[in-house]
């Protein structure tokens, strides 16, 4: 008995990229592509006639761009969505606000239709299919695209320098650590954070994030300082490690490098760093994501005396990476994504011993 196929609208204002995109979508036996529009008005009406099980839509369209159609699409007909993107500013720019509004998910057009086409098809294959299975039903009459900032009293524990928050997260984690920053107060110690982003796209990232929490978030640079009420998010295309700085405390080394857990920046990567140089002194928490990326870095913490965490299937858009990461022991606490920054604060007053 053969599997129900998931079945795919693709919005792309080009010809080209809409013939490929189909082509490539449709060697899946799993995927059925149902329908194609040229614009965002196009697509409207092809959602309410085929119902498609999955979007996918692209961020730069005559007339009305992609992440303003997800401003509309969503609270009337939410759909999983995912974003086709240029690697141009602009583009970087609007998916993340296209994130911000509701989309699963997005993958990078390449600058050609050589190879660079076929890989993006591969991974565009994959996430349409993890895509089918994401329930995007909150998003329903949502007005508030952006996490309301809760204003708590700024930290004041003796030692909050002496400690160190590390996240990673993949898929969905964009919303989900932009949900935890958020919550955050100041002075809370210094966090850094790998989530899988292209070049380009984390630099947009992080100036989001700093416009939308308490904290300062940056993207992080070579030779960067760990400090209280200050958050570094690991570049794109570049692994971020922690280590001990001279005098005490702990920098950032970002350098390019092969692909660690099937990713450049890895999770792992970042939490086996955070197990050597802080140990104990750290807390671990690994969010929604596909694959076992950081699963292994976390049970390194763990065994170091570290504090983990791991987002709850419930809460998760993809219970992928949080569930590995469960199965091999490394988390100490598995905490639905609303109660995970009370848990941190919690444990961090816990931590502070004058």
């Amino acid at each position: 008995m053969m599997t129900k196929r998931v079945r795919v609208l693709v919005v792309d204002d080009s010809a080209l990229v809409r013939q490929a995109i189909s082509h490539g979508l449709n060697q899946d036996p799993s995927i059925e592509v149902v329908g194609q529009a040229v614009d965002a008005f196009m697509a409207r009406d092809l959602i309410v006639r085929l119902r498609p099980d999955v979007v996918t839509l692209d961020v730069e369209m005559p007339r009305m761009n992609g992440v303003e159609f997800l401003r509309r699409l969503m609270p009337q007909y939410p759909l999983p969505v995912i974003m086709v993107s240029s690697q141009t500013r602009a583009g970087c720019r609007v998916t993340i606000e296209a994130l911000e509004a509701g989309a699963v998910d997005f993958v990078t057009k390449p600058s050609g239709m050589g190879i660079g086409l076929e890989q993006m098809l591969v991974e565009l294959r994959e996430k349409v299919k993890i895509a089918a299975a994401v329930d995007v039903s909150h998003w329903r009459k949502r007005r508030d695209v952006l996490p309301r900032i809760v204003k708590r009293k700024p930290m004041t524990l003796n030692r909050t320098g002496d400690l160190l928050v590390a996240i990673g997260a993949s898929t969905g984690g964009t919303e989900a650590t932009r949900k935890i920053l958020s919550q955050l107060p100041e002075g809370f110690p210094g966090i850094v954070i790998t989530q899988h982003m292209p070049p380009g796209f984390t630099s947009m990232y992080a100036e989001s994030l700093d416009r939308s929490c308490p904290l300062k978030v940056r993207e992080a640079h070579n030779g960067d300082r760990v400090a209280p009420g200050q958050v570094l998010l690991a570049p794109g295309g570049k692994h971020m490690r922690v280590v001990r700085r001279n005098g005490g405390g702990w920098e950032v080394v970002c350098r390019e490098g092969e692909l660690v857990s099937g990713h450049c920046p890895s999770v792992d990567v970042l939490f086996e760093s955070v197990a050597r140089a802080a140990r104990a002194k750290a807390i671990g928490v690994i969010l929604t994501g596909m694959g076992q990326d950081g699963a292994d870095g976390l049970l390194a913490m763990a065994r170091a005396g570290a504090r983990t965490i791991g987002q709850d299937r419930q809460s998760c858009v993809v219970y992928g990476m949080p569930k590995v990461a469960h199965e091999k022991g490394a988390v100490q606490k598995l905490v639905p994504l609303a109660n995970i920054p009370e848990v941190l604060v919690r444990l961090v007053a816990e931590g502070d011993h004058g």
